[in-house]
């Protein structure tokens, strides 16, 4: 695990092929003669220098291992739709709600890759300093770990207003923590919580009632298993 960073020798992000730069060139020069593509280039530049600063600057041992313990907990959802089941569980009669907001880390994960297989756009690779954690692939816009964190601390801040500083405290630090990772452009991070903030909507909305129908006719197979779980963890003596 790399330590505090020398600022000694200037980073760079790594250099494109011979046939992708051609292609850079020809669009930045097509960009430049107008007003909007000059801004563009303005917001393109500004992202990449925003990714080098959080990647190559102040960075220590325990930062870097909170945040790739923070991208564990959100990767695919799995981390934000357990703590809503967890909610159904305690919830009393919030369950069915709490149940409907568990599918909106999932739903949000779907809608993210329709994007970034339509986009395509690869992942940022900064020469001396690789990306500190895994990923499923190469596409990169928009973030998929943004997308899950918004779309579920959205859902679920609804079902729970009183936790949603908290919930919403912890998808901004699974946000932060993806440039600061290396993992993706700042651009990617902002592009997916737009994303998880309409699939949120999208689920708790217009999704709502195909999920309760949904949660209903599971739950009759589930409750008759899961009940003895649910009363232990309520504290509910079993009946005799």
């Amino acid at each position: 695990m790399p330590t505090l960073l020398s600022r000694s020798k200037p980073r760079r992000l790594r250099i494109p092929p011979p046939r992708e730069r051609t292609r850079r060139v020809l669009r930045r020069a097509e960009a430049r003669r107008s007003r909007l593509g000059s801004l563009r280039i303005a917001a393109g530049r500004l992202d990449q220098s925003l990714l080098m600063a959080l990647r190559t600057r102040r960075h220590h041992p325990i930062a870097e291992r909170a945040a790739q313990g923070l991208a564990t907990f959100g990767e695919f959802g799995i981390g934000w739709t357990a703590l809503a089941l967890a909610g159904s569980a305690l919830g009393g009669g919030h369950r069915d709600r709490f149940l409907a907001a568990a599918g909106a880390a999932p739903a949000a994960i779907g809608i993210n890759y329709l994007v970034k297989s339509t986009v395509g756009r690869e992942r940022p690779v900064i020469e001396g300093h690789p990306p500190l954690g895994p990923a499923p692939n190469e596409l990169s816009f928009p973030s998929a770990h943004a997308t899950s964190a918004v779309a579920a601390a959205t859902a679920l801040g609804r079902v729970a207003p009183r936790a949603r500083p908290a919930l919403y405290a912890l998808a901004g630090l699974i946000c932060l923590g993806r440039p600061y990772l290396g993992m993706h452009y700042p651009s990617d991070v902002l592009a997916g919580m737009l994303v998880g903030l309409g699939s949120a909507l999208l689920v708790t909305h217009a999704g709502r009632p195909w999920i309760v129908r949904l949660v209903a006719l599971v739950s009759r197979v589930t409750d008759p298993l899961l009940r003895p779980v649910w009363n232990r963890v309520r504290g509910v003596s079993p009946r005799t």
